[in-house]
């Protein structure tokens, strides 16, 4: 039996974290929190019970005792307690929120030496949620002149035939480009059908972290162009441990680098990166010159709005569980988005007037407010590295068509009906099937 690889069982838990693209493992206790409402709504100023069970082999565990927080959702618990529940199940007749948000309950056991958690989320008139962030005065003027100064930068794209990811009908590259300034460059995975003809395009940008990429072929199969980018400006087909040394090393925390300088944040790459992969994907004599989308989730999520609103020519977005949003809502008591940059005492987050400023223009709540396009979205209550407050607080002021498709108990992770929902959304955009 061969020996798991350190630093590929590193990456593929970053991976789990940070994309959400597995669910959680399977475990000999479950410990399930739910609230007395199927839908896990209510309404403000109205009380929330929890339901707690606690299962051992798919039956209650009896004299097991429990321990539990309840509040504001990544706030500091309004209670704190720990009872027995005798027969394994109990209801805690728990508070309520006097205003629109998140109401959290996380319940530990402890069970022969091994420490088991669950948790659910209420929602308080979610609709209602308003987001803490403001838009600066130049934010348009800001992102425009951005735009204008990359458009001087020639795309210059390079691409290599990877005949080892090729298939009978898709031929694959690394691809790679000049983005934002001259010597900066920007890299993916291209994937194109083979047969001579016109398609449409979908770019599919990427979560948090470090990774290589494999690229979208069984999209490009059914006879779409997909380009699978990465952020960092380094190629995205080296070996596993040079991202994960990256990771621990020269990027670790690069969601705060240069925070106090809208010029120098770590994302205005990013986010013209994604400008510039739309530059190369149009400009390719395949592409129909019409039906080009972007997708993505957490950090993805987020760049997925934010290049839907920045760039006209893309005609709709998917968005799972959105990063970087609402992030200021720390600073008015309240959960903010990932990467949770204004938490209160957190020394590394500090909340000073530079850093607040300059957040308001990366923020997705503004880009959400100049979106035209219709969007898909979707993400849980449970989720707690992009809370429901800040993405709710994105999807309330969205003004384009859009449609969420809530999974309640999925934290940063999802169903498969859930990307079942948005792949079959997706290819009705694409016109594809």
């Amino acid at each position: 039996m061969k020996k798991i690889n350190p630093v590929f069982f590193i990456l593929f838990l970053f991976l789990s974290v940070f994309e959400g693209i597995a669910q959680p493992v399977e475990q000999n206790v479950k410990v399930i929190v739910a609230p007395d409402h199927s839908d896990w709504q209510y309404k403000t100023g109205e009380k929330v019970k929890f339901n707690i069970t606690v299962l051992q082999y798919g039956n209650p565990l009896k004299n097991v005792k429990i321990k539990y927080e309840i509040g504001p959702e990544k706030m500091v618990p309004e209670l704190k307690d720990s009872l027995l529940l005798a027969n394994g199940v109990h209801i805690i007749n728990a508070g309520t929120m006097k205003n629109p948000g998140f109401y959290r309950c996380i319940v530990t056991v402890e069970v022969n030496g091994k420490k088991y958690r669950g948790l659910s989320t209420a929602g308080f008139e979610a609709a209602q949620i308003k987001p803490a962030s403001e838009s600066p005065v130049d934010f348009a003027q800001f992102w425009d002149a951005a735009k204008a100064d990359l458009a001087k930068i020639p795309v210059d794209a390079r691409l290599t035939l990877l005949p080892e990811r090729s298939t009978e009908t898709v031929n694959v590259y690394h691809v790679n480009m000049q983005n934002f300034r001259l010597g900066s460059r920007l890299y993916g995975i291209l994937c194109m059908p083979k047969k001579p003809g016109k398609y449409p395009a979908l770019l599919r940008v990427p979560g948090a972290g470090v990774r290589p990429y494999n690229g979208d072929v069984a999209t490009a199969e059914k006879g779409v162009i997909t380009l699978e980018i990465g952020i960092h400006g380094i190629p995205v087909n080296m070996d596993a441990g040079v991202y994960a040394n990256l990771l621990a090393g020269a990027l670790s925390g690069y969601p705060m680098f240069n925070l106090e300088d809208r010029d120098r944040y770590y994302f205005k790459r990013v986010y013209m990166g994604c400008i510039r992969a739309n530059d190369f994907l149009t400009s390719l004599p395949e592409f129909d010159g019409t039906n080009l989308g972007v997708t993505g989730g957490s950090q993805g999520g987020a760049l997925s709005i934010i290049t839907a609103a920045l760039d006209s020519r893309v005609k709709f977005l998917g968005a799972y569980y959105p990063a970087l949003s609402d992030l200021s809502g720390y600073t008015i008591g309240r959960a903010g988005g990932w990467p949770h940059m204004f938490v209160k005492d957190d020394v590394n987050a500090g909340s000073t007037p530079d850093k607040i400023k300059t957040a308001g223009y990366y923020d997705v709540v503004n880009f959400a407010r100049l979106l035209k396009v219709p969007g898909m979205y979707s993400w849980g209550f449970n989720d707690e590295t992009c809370p429901p407050t800040s993405m709710h607080a994105v999807y309330n002021v969205i003004k384009a068509p859009k449609s969420l498709f809530l999974a309640q108990e999925t934290g940063h992770w999802m169903y498969p009906e859930q990307r079942e929902n948005m792949d079959n959304w997706l290819q009705k955009q694409l016109k594809v099937k």
